[in-house]
This record gives C-alpha cells, structure tokens and sequence, in this order.
C-alpha cells in the first residue's frame, strides 16, 4: 500500500508501491526520467556483460529476472508520465515529455538491438527444444523476445540499423504530437447556441453539461482552455439549463445526444462536420503527419525485409497473414453489406414518412435512426438514465464478477494518492483463499479540459513473483462518462454501461492472471488481435436479464427496469447491426490499405483517394468530400492498433463464441425445464451453479493464462474447439 507520508527527493522516481499522484509535478519529470536512464543503462551494460560464451538456457531466469527489474523500473517512471499525458494533459506535461521522449526510445532501441542478449536468447532457445520437460513458459518468453528483438532491427547492419532508430525516434514523436493536436482541436471547438428553440429534443442531462461548459467558459475565458482546473469540474451546477446559454463541443457526452436528438438540421450539420474535420486544417492539421507516418512505417518494415508494414505486425498477431485478415473482413463483408444497404433504405422510408423533405446526409442519419428506434422499440435512449446510477451499475458489475469468477471486490481508498478527486481505488479478493490478488484505479467520468476522449484500460503494477515476494497487478480503469450534474449523481446511458463493462474486461486479464512472469503475466504477451477478446465478452452481459436487472434502480423510485422496457433494450441491440459493423469493417480495410497496398511516397493518390475509393465496398452512403476522419484517427496513427484495427472484430468471433458457451447452459435448462431458452434465463443468474463452473473455466484459461500461450490454444483449452463466426452472425441477426 502507498504510503503518503514517504517523502522523497522526487516522487515520479519511488517506485516502491503505487505512484505518488499526490506529489509528482511537471517539473518532476525530466529530472527523473534522465535519473532512470542514466542508472538502468548501467545496470543493462552488467547484464550485457554477465552473459558469456558459455552461458546457456540453465541461465535465462537470471538474466531474465534482472531484465525484468529493468522494465519494470521503466515502465514505472515512464508509464506514469505516458498516464498523466492522457488524465491530466497539461502543456507543461507535454514539453516535459517531448524533452525525454526520444532518450527513452534510444534506450527501449539499446535494449532491443542487444546482440549479447539476442545470441544468448537464440542459444537458449535452441537449449530448451531438445530438452522434453523444458519449462513452456519459458519457451513462449524467449519466443517473444526473439521476435521483438528481430523487429527491433537486432539483425540489421550498422548503417541500416542507424536509420532505423532515427525511424523509430521520429515516429514516437509523429505519433504523439498527432495525438496532442487531435486533444488541441477537439478542446479548441465550442458551438454557442442562445436560443431555446434550437435545442428543442436534446435531453436534459446534455443541455445541463452543456449549459455549465458555457458558464466556464465565460470564467475562464482569460485562459488556454476556457475551463476549470480538474478539481472544479464536478462542482455543483450554478446554471439553469433550461435558459442558456449552451456550449457544445466535440467530446462525445455532448455531440452523441445532440446528432441524435437536436431538432435544428443546421446545427447538427454544422457540428458534425467539425467532427470530421478535426485537425484537418491550419496549424493543428494532422495531414503531413499521416504522411510521414506512412512513409516511416514503410520503410521501417523494408528495412527488415517485409513488403509492407501489414505483414510485419501480422507477424505477431494471431491471423497469421494480410491475407488471412482480408478474407476475414470480406467474409463480415459479405454478410452486413446489402443487409446495411436495407437499413438505410428503411431509415430514408420511415424520414419521408415523418414528414423531411430532404435527402438525407450524414448528419440526419444518428437523428432519424433514434427516431426509428424510439418508434419500434418504445424507448426514449435518455430516458434509461434515471434506471442507471453510476454506483447501482458498478455494484451490479462487481457482483456479476463475483460470481462469475470467484472474486470480491472492496473500495480502498483511504491512503492512496489519486490524480483527479474523482478517481477511486479498489482491491479484489480471491473468495475461495481471501487473499488479495490485484488492485485497480477508477476514473469513470469526462473532463474535456484534460482528459482524453474515449475509454481505455492500462497496466499500473503488473503480476510478477519478485525472488520471494509476489507482485500483484494494479490497473487503470479509464472512462468518459457523464459526470454527476448539481446534486444529481452520476447517471449513465446505455452505451456508457456498455463501455465500462469493456474496459472492465480488459482489466480482468490483467489483474487475475496466474501467470508469475511479467513478460506474459496478463495481457503481456497476448497477440495484439487477441486482447479485446475478455473486454468484448463483457459486453454480453449487459443484454442477460438477471445481470441487466441487478445493474437497475431508479434514481427516485428505486424500481428496477420494468419487464416490458427490459425486453425492449435486449430486443433493440440488433438494431442497426449491419450497419455498426460495416462502419467498423470499414475502419478495418481502410488501415490495413493504408499499411499494406497504398504507396504512401507516391504523389498521385493520397490517403484520402484510398478513403474514398473503399466507399463503395464499405459505405451505403458515400462520405462527403470533405471528411478527413484519418487525421483523428487515433487508433492507428497515434495508438497501438496501426495495421490491428480489424482486432475488434477478430476478438468479437472470440467473444461471441466464448458467451455462447453461457447460453448453451442457458439452453440445457431450458430443455429440461420444457420451456424456452427466452424464459428459462429469467431465471438464470450468475449464482447459478451451472453458470459458474463455465465461468471458473473462463477465469482458469482467457483470464488466468495470459499470453503464457498462443490465444488459440488458449481459446480450445475453454472452448475444446476453434472459433466459428457462426455466434457472431447469429448474435447480430445475419446468420444465413
């Protein structure tokens, strides 16, 4: 446990327990990172130096364990500065990062291009294949490192390895500035609107965040980013938003509801093509940057003998090759396109029967699909807030947890230091041993002035048996939900509980691992297609009625979701579905054109010529000609998912057919029961005997076994098969 009483000369530099938020400032980081740099490189040059001729495979957990007190120093110092760059952006931060940014590439490089360690590994390997009871873990972990020892140039002569770190230094920085500028723009954009009547049937939690984002901005409007300090964004609401004025942004609590719900057609327009404009343009434009990047990447990976970027991260992905992952697509193609096709056309039907006279652009279509929606299935999306307090739906999740995976979970906040007073802390139990296994950071709601968009989970601890001390996995839990409004708690929409359940999937690998390496404990190791597999899974149970119910209770009445609205959620969760994932398959071709087929030194076609040529393969409704989307993809030019982002779908196959290892439970009942398997899961819960064992299976192999193994062989060790897709298509009504 942290203490916040241990002082020292600079808190970013104790790595004794958990990150001392309370005390590290910008000015702690240069100082610190150049500290670590200067005695890790030290302490790599001994581990250099103990490996000799006759060292051999006996030798491995040895150079292993020091190599691991390396990173792990590393990922410590630095993976904290990388987490305040995304909680608690500030231009101080962001200096201070460029400033060291490229020193710590070097030494990740230096590291990397060991040849003393890369023979030591290769000999160690060819050691472990001959000897029969040789440790598995083992294997996988010298695997590993041999492949990322190889696509960290460890093979290439002297003057092609000089360039490829030069590559390497630059494209840190080109992926971090593209991410700053996409922050900058989206913070920079505010829509003022002081009439009532243009507002009319945007809902009331929307006008009330927007309204009090208006009132900051005239207090703040002396400073850099019109808003608060990050401990006045949840003060109490000191507008009426029924009067105005409001201000709109890009974050998505406030540009969601209003393309759904905003009546005024030229203020959805005009707020939707700030959207796909951002960064776009002017001094904060993203295009030059998509450029180099492409160009880095590709000539990065011809530097290590690979035609295209693609087939060097294919390498080490679960699909086996670009081609693999193209057939993959196509065959999702295949069955959501013409399917999509319809649904646009029973969107355009059903605006033209409401009375619109205009041809609709993209701008109507989230409007007039929540229309379609409330129509067919009774249900206003807002109006589902006062059923999900913050607090209901995470005790909800905590419980389905519990009994899914034998585990308990317990808020801890007393004595550790947070970034953000939002932020909570929690510890999990083992229940069947009553030991703690792991602990996790929760920042569950939006702060545009410093906090990124979107939802994340990262690793803080990771799992690691320390000589005699075991090292339990901490993670960070990240979310941009709505934040409680005036004396109103926190109240969710469903997508949003959707999100929290994700991300709380992806920190179940992490923090209920067995695995005792770091290199493979959790996440680590995991093929990077692989990784949104237990986050996917969780979405599930958002849609099985017990759980949906436990995770209920109106804010005034305290009544769950009534029987016919429940129904009406479930029954709406295809709704749309082709159209969702042909965005999504879009999104998937389009990266792995741009990494794989497009020639990003060619002057005659642009990535935007690739965009819009894949528009008639992926997009009922062509896009406009000036969408410039790429420049804030953040996934692929600024994240971990360049030439992966078909990784969401992939992982959906696994997800899919690993819930319906659930609903086969489901189903067995429901024959012996002689009723259906609709009714038969009233009654199923997450208590249920039957439920659990499958859970417990799914918590001995997805969960526990990390990347100690290859995910396939992890899938067959739950599923005793391989996956089909065949759940997926069934999931969203486009089985055959």
């Amino acid at each position: 446990m942290n203490k916040l009483s241990i002082t020292h000369p600079n808190p970013l530099s104790d790595t004794r327990g958990l990150p001392l938020f309370d005390q590290i400032k910008e000015g702690h980081v240069v100082p610190a990172v150049r500290q670590l740099l200067q005695e890790v490189g030290q302490d790599f040059q001994k581990v250099e130096d103990s490996i000799s001729e006759d060292s051999n495979s006996k030798d491995f957990p040895h150079v292993l364990e020091n190599l691991n007190q390396i990173e792990y120093r590393l990922s410590r110092v630095w993976g904290t500065v990388n987490h305040l760059l995304g909680v608690k952006n500030t231009s101080e931060l962001r200096e201070a990062h460029e400033e060291v940014q490229k020193e710590v590439v070097d030494f990740c490089l230096r590291m990397g291009q060991s040849k003393a360690l890369y023979c030591f590994f290769q000999k160690a390997e060819q050691e472990l294949q001959k000897c029969s009871d040789s440790s598995p873990e083992f294997k996988r972990m010298l695997a590993l490192r041999l492949r990322d020892a190889k696509h960290a140039g460890v093979g290439l002569p002297s003057d092609k390895r000089k360039r490829f770190n030069e590559i390497a230094a630059e494209l840190s920085k080109l992926g971090h500035d593209f991410t700053n500028r996409v922050l900058d723009v989206t913070k920079a954009f505010s829509m003022i609107v002081d009439q009532p009547k243009d507002i009319e049937g945007i809902p009331l939690s929307c006008l009330q965040l927007a309204a009090d984002n208006y009132l900051r901005l005239q207090e703040n409007s002396g400073t850099s980013s019109g808003f608060d300090s990050p401990e006045e964004s949840t003060k109490v609401s000191r507008v009426d938003s029924s009067q105005g004025p409001w201000c709109f942004t890009l974050e998505a609590p406030l540009l969601v509801p209003f393309l759904e719900n905003c009546r005024n057609r030229s203020l959805r327009e005009k707020i939707y093509r700030a959207f796909i404009g951002r960064a776009s343009e002017g001094e904060l434009s993203n295009q030059e940057a998509i450029r180099q990047i492409l160009c880095l990447r590709k000539e990065q990976a011809k530097l290590l003998g690979y035609e295209s970027y693609a087939e060097m991260k294919l390498e080490s992905r679960m699909a086996g090759s670009v081609q693999e992952v193209y057939d993959f697509i196509e065959n999702l193609r295949n069955a959501s396109f013409e399917p999509a096709c319809r649904e646009l056309d029973e969107l355009r039907e059903f605006a033209r029967s409401e009375g619109e006279s205009n041809e609709l652009c993209h701008w109507d279509i989230s409007f007039w699909a929540e229309r379609l929606r409330e129509k067919k299935f009774h249900f206003i999306e807002e109006d589902l807030r006062p059923y999900f307090p913050f607090s209901k739906v995470l005790e909800g999740l905590f419980c389905l947890a519990g009994n899914l995976f034998n585990i308990q979970i317990s808020s801890a906040e007393k004595g550790v230091a947070v970034w953000h007073p939002d932020v909570r802390f929690f510890h999990i139990k083992d229940k069947e041993s009553g030991q703690k296994i792991a602990s996790f950071y929760l920042d569950p709601y939006s702060r545009p002035q410093d906090k990124r968009g979107g939802a994340w989970m990262d690793e803080c601890i990771n799992r690691w048996q320390r000589e005699e001390d075991l090292q339990l996995p901490v993670a960070y839990l990240i979310c941009n939900a709505a934040p409680p409004l005036g004396d109103q708690p926190a109240l969710m929409n469903f997508r949003e509980v959707e999100t929290l359940f994700h991300e709380f999937g992806h920190g179940l690998q992490h923090m209920l691992t067995k695995v005792k390496y770091p290199d493979i404990s959790g996440i680590n190791g995991v093929e990077w297609d692989a990784v949104e597999f237990p986050s996917q899974f969780m979405e599930n149970w958002c849609y099985h009625r017990p759980t949906l119910l436990s995770l209920s209770s109106h804010l005034e009445t305290k009544e769950p979701l009534p029987d016919d609205l429940l129904e009406q959620i479930r029954e709406a969760r295809n709704y749309r579905s082709a159209s969702t994932m042909l965005r999504q398959l879009r999104f998937s071709l389009l990266d792995m054109e741009l990494h794989h087929s497009f020639d990003p030194f060619s002057k005659d076609t642009s990535v935007f010529d690739i965009q819009k040529g894949l528009d008639p393969l992926t997009s009922p409704l062509p896009s406009l000609p000036e969408d410039y989307f790429l420049c804030s993809f953040m996934h692929i030019f600024g994240g971990g998912y360049s030439a992966g982002y078909y990784s969401y779908k992939w992982a959906e196959v696994l997800s899919a057919d690993a819930f319906s290892a659930f609903e086969e439970v489901f189903m067995k009942e429901a024959c012996t029961k002689e009723v259906s398997t609709k009714e038969s899961e009233k009654w199923i819960d997450s208590q249920d005997p039957s439920i659990q064992k499958v859970g417990l299976k799914f918590r001995d192999t997805i969960l526990s076994l990390g990347g100690s193994q290859h995910p396939l062989e992890v899938f067959q060790s739950f599923r005793g098969r391989k996956p089909s897709t065949s759940s997926l298509l069934r999931h969203n009504n486009l089985a055959a």
